[in-house]
């Protein structure tokens, strides 16, 4: 079956599962992991960051440091269609106590215009803007790089107002590659920046958080506040090493892939799609055909060994995401799916 849901559906490389069996390893928790430091003094550097720390998913790694910069009962500025508010459980709330205050997504990012209206110092009956969150790549927004000079124009509209900011980073690589920047441009306009290795890069599991040394270590606090504190967690991180080493620079080819399958959609009939738009890993794309429900467009390519994910919410789309299991064979494969399938 090719697996186009998710490229968190990608699997482990061999040199990964080598260099897990192989890893030195310690008390993490203890901060005893030779391995776990490596990756996280080498995450910082790459990220023009103090420090780093490895936690278990991109969902810990952003609630982590949610926590870290903020206070209970402050508010959060960030897009309509953030992933911490959609498939995040509700842990800005829940657990680090903050108020939403929603602000229109542009093309991927909020505008410094709406952040600054949103941004409030605070009274007897509303808390203070405590941080604005900015993802990048952007999920929902179909996977677009949003470039530097975007998140600096809302970095120094939240800055110039006391007010953290934190970058939502998990596909921070592909908006590298698919700008020819350097991570380190992108992170530069955050206090605290998170990314995964198990999606794009392909790992098992873990992220990082990012930041100055004083904020890592209230994450790594607040990491242990919610179970995440690992023991010999370096077999996990020697994965990750491997994965900066061998699946950045490669991330074009999943680029590459997924634009070619927006070009396959983009002439069926019933089918909404703009290639130009497709800028990463990510094809997103509407169907409005009389003949086919989207239940039945799903099962029709998993009879042809294509899974897809129903259409997503909040957005109402179907999204096909490429990743390093996936070749050009597999590629071709899919769009003559798509073409048997929705071609008539």
């Amino acid at each position: 079956m090719i697996d186009l849901r998710s490229d968190v559906k990608s699997l482990a490389t061999p040199a990964m599962l080598r260099a897990m069996v192989e890893a030195e390893v310690g008390d993490d928790a203890g901060g005893e992991d030779p391995t776990v430091r490596c990756l996280e003094e080498r995450s910082a550097k790459i990220m023009g960051k103090e420090a780093a720390v490895f936690v278990t998913s991109g969902t810990q790694g952003n609630l982590t440091a949610l926590l870290a910069l903020t206070e209970p009962g402050q508010e959060l500025v960030t897009d309509e269609l953030a992933h911490l508010l959609h498939y995040e459980s509700g842990g800005c709330v829940r657990v680090a106590g903050l108020f939403p205050r929603l602000v229109p997504n542009v093309d991927g990012c909020t505008t410094p215009e709406d952040v600054a209206k949103a941004i409030t110092p605070g009274s007897v009956t509303q808390g203070a803007t405590g941080v604005v969150v900015m993802e990048n790549t952007h999920n929902l927004a179909g996977g677009m790089a949003v470039p530097p000079q975007r998140m600096q124009a809302v970095a120094e509209v939240a800055w110039d107002r006391g007010v953290k900011v934190h970058v939502d980073g998990a596909r921070i690589f592909n908006a590298s590659v698919a700008l020819g920047l350097p991570a380190s441009d992108f992170a530069r306009w955050c206090d605290t920046i998170t990314f995964c290795f198990s999606k794009g890069l392909g790992a098992p599991a873990g992220s990082v958080v990012c930041g100055s040394a004083e904020v890592i270590e209230r994450v790594r606090f607040f990491r242990r506040l919610l179970g995440g504190a690992m023991r010999q967690s370096g077999h996990l991180a020697a994965t990750a090493l491997v994965a900066l080493d061998t699946m950045v620079d490669r991330l074009a080819e999943d680029h590459r892939r997924a634009h070619r399958m927006a070009e396959a959609l983009a002439v069926l009939p019933g089918v909404t799609v703009d290639p130009e738009r497709v800028q990463t890993n990510m094809v997103y794309f509407a169907l409005d055909r009389q003949d086919l429900t989207a239940q039945d467009f799903v099962q029709k390519m998993a009879d042809r060994g294509i899974l897809l994910s129903p259409p997503l919410s909040p957005v109402g789309l179907f999204r096909l995401v490429t990743h390093h299991n996936i070749n050009d064979a597999d590629t071709e494969r899919v769009c003559t799916a798509l073409q048997e399938t929705l071609g008539t």
